[in-house]
């Protein structure tokens, strides 16, 4: 009988568990209630076990049930690997290049990149989307774009679908305008001084999505969804706050940002990854990208981080 298991009687075995409910699992997989029900008494008489409770008015899983899901979450994660596969080996005609790249990666890097792979890869077509935070990861999953550079310290959109590796460092500093009162503050400035002032922070714009509070001191925040908006905040005096030093070297050299030390708060470089869907084979042209990305010599000497531990922040 377990040769008539399929794909979608697990598919939604799992929705009615992540749902609590036969009803939101129809509604997940836009299919009807009726369907759903279907497909679970079918698993049920394949396996010739119980997965659920009748007894109860929401969907409890059975011992047999708890043991048999994460076995179904393995063989849909599995089947998902296949098909991507499948896709990759698949692809044919010119090159196509899909990539997703954080606001923060350094712009001067990605041109520098791009350049190269253009005279090496004439005919490749390429989309370009510029994301912050967990919006790579989403079009990844929705297939919109085939790679992101992502922000490591960025939670992971969905790791049973995903996978990263690393990609480069970039430098953060801690800024303000020459105006601010933290200027004249004696240096090193405290955690605690820094927290009384308005701080300006970039977050996602997708409504839904997970947010990290990582390198965030400030009690008083700003949040914004764009980093040139972030930058000229900072400019105008209105707060302090993170930027990667590759951007903001010509506002240092003209004066019209000030960096601040920190005292007793490190700041680690800003890691950047590559997220690509489990079970995709990285195309020549794709493959070529993330080797130039991600070869130190290419980044801005200003950019690279100093040779300390820890975890940076998105912030």
């Amino acid at each position: 009988m377990l040769d008539n298991v399929t794909i979608n009687q697990l598919r939604s075995f799992v929705a009615v568990c992540d749902q609590g409910s036969f009803s939101g699992a129809a509604r997940q997989l836009g299919r009807a209630q009726s369907a759903i029900s279907h497909a679970i008494k079918a698993l049920e008489s394949a396996f010739d076990v119980e997965l659920f409770d009748r007894n109860t008015r929401k969907a409890q899983l059975t011992a047999a049930g708890r043991s048999l899901l994460p076995d179904a979450r393995a063989v849909i994660s599995r089947t998902e690997e296949m098909k991507s596969r499948a896709g990759s080996i698949a692809r044919a005609g010119a090159p196509q290049l899909s990539v997703a790249v954080d606001v923060y990666f350094p712009r001067a890097h990605l041109i520098d990149g791009l350049r190269t792979l253009q005279a090496e890869f004439p005919t490749a077509a390429i989309n370009l989307r510029i994301t912050t935070m967990q919006g790579g990861e989403r079009l990844v999953l929705e297939k919109v774009c085939a790679l992101a550079i992502t922000v490591e310290n960025v939670p992971e959109v969905n790791p049973d679908a995903i996978e990263r590796h690393w990609l480069c460092d970039a430098q953060m500093v801690t800024l303000c305008a020459p105006s601010h009162p933290l200027a004249s503050i004696p240096k090193p400035v405290p955690q605690d001084e820094l927290s009384r002032h308005v701080q300006i922070v970039v977050t996602d714009n997708q409504p839904e999505a997970e947010k990290t509070q990582q390198g965030v001191a400030g009690k008083r925040l700003w949040l914004v969804n764009d980093l040139g908006a972030k930058r000229d905040l900072l400019k105008a005096g209105l707060g302090w706050g993170h930027l990667p030093r590759h951007l903001v070297g010509e506002d240092l050299a003209k004066g019209e940002l000030v960096e601040l030390e920190r005292r007793a708060w490190h700041l680690g470089p800003l890691t950047f990854v590559i997220s690509q869907r489990r079970g995709h084979d990285l195309s020549p042209c794709e493959s070529r990208l993330v080797e130039l990305l991600g070869k130190p010599q290419c980044i801005p000497k200003e950019a690279r981080p100093h040779p300390v531990s820890g975890k940076g922040a998105k912030t």
